[in-house]
This record gives structure tokens, C-alpha cells and sequence, in this order.
């Protein structure tokens, strides 16, 4: 069970995502978290390095989409101004918000990347529609929500079965 909790790929930062390998696997669209993946929880615009990545990304030929348990003032203001499609109140890690991503690019589970730093709705989602994960580290983790915070906490106790089943390796990060 805890199997699902487990991404396919970790990585510090969006930043270190290999996407011309990615793309030469076959994979056609990213679907990514906003808080705490791309820019802090509070943090209201994107940064110029971020800018960047989206250029690379579109220039790599994803097709790229926003899915947010945030509200939706919090993901418009941010996703905007970019030009970047998005889904506010996702609900993850139920599957709604992901195949309704998925129509969006019109991509299939095969196609399809899912990039997050949580394991509970990110990862676990991601994996139960058969998504390539990406779990990459929290930006931060002071203003975070209570729900957040919870999740946390779970995080933990999966990472902790994941190790002592010798699934979840340290030295493994990166590949």
C-alpha cells in the first residue's frame, strides 16, 4: 500500500528535472502543483528563474497545466499573467482534477508527468492514475495550511514504512 506514496522521480527543484529525457520517453505534458512546488505558498508571482523553466518547458514541447488545491483568486492570479492553464480546488489526490487535466492537453496517463512536493496528494495521486511522479522538495514549509501541515505528518510515517521495507533509498534521489 504505501507503494503508491512513492514518486518514480526525486528531485530538489523543478529545475533539475531532465526534461529532454523525459521527452524522449514519450512524455507530453506536465501537470504541477503550485505551492510550495513552483514558488512559496505565499509567494504571489513567479520568479524570473521560474519564468524561465516555463519557457524551457514549452520550448521542450510539454504541454503544461496547473492543478491547485488552492483557491481560485490564489491560482488565477498566479497562473494569469503567465498564460499557463490551471485547475483551482483540485481535491487531489481524488482523480477529477487530474483527468480533467489530462482532457485539457488532451494526453493520456502514458503522456503524462505529475510534478509535486507532497507524497499525500501529489505523488499518491499522481500514481493512482498511473502518472510519471515527481516529487520534488517543499520551497518552504513555514505558511503552510493546517491541512499541509497534517499531510506532513503522514508524510513522514509513509517515509518511514517505505524505508524500513527498502524501498525508499536516499542515495536514489536524482535518478
Amino acid at each position: 500500500m504505501f507503494e503508491l506514496f512513492m514518486p518514480k522521480l526525486r528531485v530538489d527543484t523543478v529545475f533539475d528535472i531532465d526534461l529532454e529525457g523525459l521527452y524522449a520517453q514519450g512524455y507530453r505534458g506536465i501537470i504541477t502543483d503550485l505551492d510550495n512546488t513552483l514558488v512559496g505558498a505565499k509567494a504571489p508571482n513567479a520568479t524570473p528563474e521560474l519564468i524561465a523553466w516555463f519557457e524551457k518547458v514549452k520550448k521542450a514541447g510539454f504541454k503544461l497545466i496547473i492543478v491547485s488545491n488552492n483557491k481560485l483568486n490564489r491560482v488565477s492570479l498566479f497562473a494569469t499573467p503567465l498564460d499557463i492553464q490551471f485547475i483551482h480546488g483540485a481535491r487531489k489526490p481524488t482523480n477529477k482534477a487530474f483527468r480533467q487535466a489530462m482532457k485539457l492537453m488532451e494526453l493520456t496517463p502514458e503522456q503524462t508527468i505529475m510534478v509535486g512536493d507532497q507524497m499525500m496528494t501529489d505523488v499518491f495521486g499522481g500514481n493512482r492514475m498511473k502518472l510519471h511522479t515527481v516529487l520534488v522538495l517543499p520551497i518552504s514549509e513555514q505558511d503552510e495550511g493546517w491541512t499541509t501541515r497534517i499531510n506532513r505528518r503522514l508524510e513522514r510515517i509513509a517515509l518511514t514504512q517505505l524505508r524500513k521495507k527498502g524501498i525508499w533509498l536516499e542515495e536514489e534521489k536524482n535518478k
